[in-house]
């Protein structure tokens, strides 16, 4: 059952990166593509750490997986204070 639901959390994180990116391609607005990367990132994460439930002797360190999910949260930052970056108030 926990892999399952793992399967499901990368599948998950996997279609909103692919929403994300469709929209980047769209609007080329990079909030979206630095969205896009996180969820990645966070697909990917999620996806070692099930391989690693089925395979302990996976040579990748629990540390090592939470770096990379501490990568996508602060993406998710980065992205956030670019887009509100250069906004003047207004008059």
């Amino acid at each position: 059952m926990r892999t399952f639901v793992a399967g499901l959390l990368v599948m998950g994180y996997g279609v909103a990166a692919l929403y994300f990116a469709r929209f980047w391609r769209d609007t080329s607005d990079r909030l979206f593509l630095f969205f896009a990367a996180a969820f990645a990132l966070l697909a990917a994460q999620r996806a070692i750490l099930a391989t690693r439930d089925v395979l302990p002797d996976a040579p990748i360190g629990p540390t090592w997986l939470y770096v990379v999910r501490l990568a996508a949260f602060v993406l998710i930052l980065i992205a956030i204070v670019d887009k509100n970056r250069g906004r003047t108030p207004p008059h």
